[in-house]
């Protein structure tokens, strides 16, 4: 018996030792010791059980057998979660290591679950789940993956997708370390060199909680950083970040945070009441302007530090909706105060001397308070920064209000279009607190600026409503702005368009007629019965009969000029030409259309101009779907090519595929064709049946204004063919494409169509010149197929790599064709991935 006890005794002391010194070669952590049920960190005992799990990365897999609630990956960890609650949350407690949720080994590629889904490393669902790093430096504990879009992922890889309430973290790590290298200074071991210099998409983690908190946590990786995104009441404390564009939760408020911004637009957009920046810092690597979002939404800025070498502009969007009310306090740029897009009247809101600054930020007791309570606390007072008593004493000694103070104020319905003695409209201001919950009985002061009041009657109506009466005596539409506040600061507009009363279309006193000129030109001649100017809707075809068979629009009015001249070409020989006009001045809408047919057919007689030379009007042009592929007509479609079917989508037909007018973002400020759909197509065939060397040139303006061209690398790219046979889609052309080799830069490369099937005929050069205002020739001389690009703008070009040219010259041997059509094939997205086109030119010999 007595030896059973001793032999007993001395298993529990080999257990012990066994444990207790199970790290000791390379234990990573003196603060932690492990003992089998408990740990102690920091001296404190946590008992491990359902709702705390211990994960050590240096444990195996036969050590952790041996013990419940102990695991050596998050992975394996999850999958014995028990959900928590607000007072006793499910705790991951992490030791220092390196925790790949995704094994960055495995060659196989990411898919998606579903189509229109991303690739999720770790899905989980657990209510008031806490990762909890065992460490003060957040560097230490690092849940890691390293795979983007296109690089080890089709679609834009999410390393976490975390389902329930009350997520929260802190002190640890979360990387994708796809295009940025892992540095683990307490092992070096555990470094891992990025995958690819390429930026792309590579995400962090989904969340579709309430009540998301961090903690001293470190979220790093660049394009499409998402920390939690699609959170609710979301907090940031002492955390910091690194990203580029589309990143950050626009949902969130950042306390304490540390930014390094890599690009000029971290948010794509912010909702609802957005995203709000309490004393923070913010690094800008960008040049010249440095922007908060891409798309639209409020951000607010309190006591925040920007710094930047080469920034000398701060601005909240590029080009903000006059709509658009964002607010700041104490904001420097390099430690000069500054006020952000202060060239943009009334979108900024100085909260400075105004009591909207209490929701954000107060003194008491001679010290600044943070009102995160405000922000919070919703309808439960959540409190995770534990200030509610002190703002309560703060307003019971104050006798002010600083815990329901409103956040944003929106005017309902969104912008329309009011004619005098016609229409009547109701606006109503909505207030809201903090996290988009409404606030009812704020007094609402409604306002029109002088300039507007003769324009428009204002009725103020009771419950934050006004009536609108349009009074517009002019003859033109005008655009007035109406402003609604609160004593407090607070800020919102609505533009309307503010037009005379309409009158009925016009008559006309004289028929229209279409006469042919002597320089080779049809001029439509009527009279209408009005005093306003023209502005008329003309549309010209080509049909097959003087009775108007099959008609083919081919030219259009538009920015309020009636086209009233067509010049003809050798395209219109053996066609009908007809013209359709819809009276219209200024003072009414476009009346029912008329349309004639010229009396003749043309004829090689009619055509003064040259056939070799082609200089599209653009303004003019067409931009209907037009399937039909014949001599002398654009085809506009949508197609996708089969070397991007890995992508799953289609061309869509349903719509015009392109259109003319502003782009966004890098074109915003010029007028071309762009496209209106993706996989937009548009080719031309000449007239005529043999074709010799031939030239063609255009300006490209990407929206794209970092280089990189195209959303993303997943074989989107333009195609430009020239000397094409568009129907067999044979003939050459120049491929300028995104690749996962650099995120401000694109490949030229020229390319050999045999049937619709696309291969390259060179190596591709990288260049930065395909932003803005990118000058494109190409040209086809015998056997040879030339082309040149360059940009007038110099982009910093001198910081790239030396394999990353400034202008593009290539040159490829090519079988001759008699071919003479051109095309334009675009596979990126549309609106900020587009890319308009100008100054087109076709010259054939």
């Amino acid at each position: 018996m007595k030896q059973s006890a001793q032999i007993l005794l001395l298993s529990i002391v080999f257990v012990f030792c066994y444990v207790s010194n199970l790290f000791s070669q390379e234990k990573l952590s003196k603060d932690i010791i492990f003992k089998g049920n408990h740990i102690i960190y920091k001296g404190k005992k946590i008992v491990l059980g359902p709702n705390a799990f211990f994960i050590d990365g240096q444990l195996t897999d036969e050590d952790v057998s041996k013990y419940k609630y102990v695991y050596n990956s998050v992975n394996e960890a999850s999958k014995h979660l028990t959900n928590g609650t607000e007072t006793n949350p499910m705790v991951l407690y992490i030791a220092p290591w390196v925790y790949w949720i995704d094994n960055p080994d495995d060659p196989e590629i990411r898919l998606p679950k579903s189509e229109g889904k991303p690739p999720i490393g770790l899905e989980i669902q657990c209510e008031w789940l806490k990762f909890q790093g065992l460490t003060d430096d957040p560097q230490n504990v690092v849940l890691a993956s390293n795979r983007g879009q296109t690089i080890g992922a089709k679609g834009n890889f999410t390393m976490l997708d975390i389902k329930g309430d009350g997520t929260s973290a802190e002190n640890l790590t979360f990387g994708n370390y796809c295009n940025i290298d892992l540095v683990y200074p307490l092992n070096p071991k555990l470094n891992r060199v990025k995958r690819s210099s390429a930026i792309v998409q590579g995400q962090l983690a989904f969340s579709n909680g309430d009540k998301v908190f961090a903690r001293n946590v470190r979220f790093v990786s660049r394009l499409n950083l998402a920390p939690f995104w699609g959170s609710k009441r979301t907090l940031f404390d002492h955390c910091h970040f690194e990203s580029t564009d589309d990143a950050l939760n626009g949902t969130a408020v950042y306390l304490n945070c540390d930014f390094e911004f890599y690009s000029s637009k971290p948010f794509y957009k912010t909702s609802g009441t957005g995203a709000v920046f309490l004393n923070c810092d913010i690094k800008s690597f960008t040049r010249d302007q440095q922007y908060f979002v891409k798309e639209s939404g409020s951000v607010t800025t309190i006591d925040t530090q920007f710094t930047g070498k080469n920034v000398n502009y701060l601005g909240w969007r590029d080009i903000p909706n006059t709509e658009a009310r964002c607010y700041q306090f104490n904001t420097s740029l390099n430690n000069k105060p500054i006020i952000l897009s202060s060239d943009i009247p009334n979108i900024t809101v100085d909260m400075s001397e105004k009591e909207i600054l209490n929701a954000y930020r107060f003194e008491y007791n001679n010290e600044v308070v943070y009102n995160t309570y405000n922000l919070l606390r919703g309808n439960d007072n959540w409190d995770p920064m534990r200030i509610k008593s002190k703002v309560e004493n703060a307003e019971k000694d104050t006798g002010r209000n600083y815990s329901s103070i409103p956040t944003l104020l929106t005017i309902l319905p969104s912008q329309k279009k009011l004619e005098t003695g016609k229409d009547s409209l109701q606006l109503e201001a909505i207030i809201y607190r903090f996290g988009n919950y409404e606030l009812k009985g704020e007094k609402i002061n409604w306002k029109i600026a002088p300039e507007y009041q003769s324009l428009v009657k204002l009725k103020v109506n009771s419950e934050g409503k006004c009536t609108l009466i349009p009074t517009n005596e002019e003859n033109e539409t005008k655009e007035v702005i109406i402003v609604a506040s609160t004593a407090s600061g607070l800020e919102g507009a609505r533009v309307l368009s503010i037009a005379p009363s309409f009158i009925a279309p016009p008559n006309f006193k004289e028929l229209p007629k279409i006469n042919k000129t002597s320089d080779g030109k049809l001029q439509l001649n009527y009279a209408l019965d009005m005093l306003y100017e023209d502005q008329s809707q003309i549309q010209w075809y080509r049909c097959r009969d003087n009775q108007g068979s099959h008609p083919i629009e081919i030219s259009v009015s538009r920015l309020n000029k009636p086209l009233k001249t067509y010049e003809l070409s050798t395209a219109d020989i053996g066609y009908f030409i007809m013209a359709s006009i819809s009276p219209k001045h200024l003072r009414c809408e476009a009346g029912a259309p008329k349309t004639i047919v010229f009396n003749s057919v043309i004829s090689k007689t009619d055509i003064k101009q040259s056939s070799k030379v082609l200089v599209p009007n653009l303004e003019n042009m067409s931009a209907k779907y037009q399937p039909e592929i014949l001599p002398g007509f654009w085809t506009l479609d949508s197609f996708a090519p089969a070397d991007t079917s890995e992508h799953n989508w289609t061309g869509d037909n349903s719509k015009d595929p392109w259109y003319y007018g502003s782009g966004e973002n890098g074109a915003a400020n010029d007028i071309g064709f762009i496209q209106a759909t993706k996989g937009a197509r548009m080719r031309y065939n000449p007239v005529g049946d043999s074709f010799g060397n031939m030239k063609m040139s255009f300006t490209a303006i990407p929206a794209k204004t970092a280089g990189q061209g195209f959303s993303s690398a997943r074989s989107q790219y333009m195609d430009i063919g020239i000397k094409m046979d568009n129907k067999e889609m044979s003939g050459y052309a120049l491929r300028i494409i995104r690749t996962t080799k650099y995120s401000d830069a694109v490949d030229f490369v020229l390319m050999k169509y045999e049937n619709g099937n696309p291969t390259a005929i060179s190596n591709p050069v990288t260049t930065s010149c395909f932003r803005p205002n990118c000058i494109i020739n190409i040209e086809i001389k015998n056997n040879k197929l030339i082309v040149h690009a360059e940009n007038p703008l110099d982009y910093f070009a001198g910081n790239y790599p030396s394999d990353v040219v400034k202008k593009v010259d290539l040159e490829a041997n090519i079988t001759p064709n008699q071919f003479g059509g051109i095309s334009f094939q675009h596979t990126g997205t549309i609106g900020s991935g587009a890319t308009l086109i100008k100054d087109l030119k076709i010259e054939w010999q």
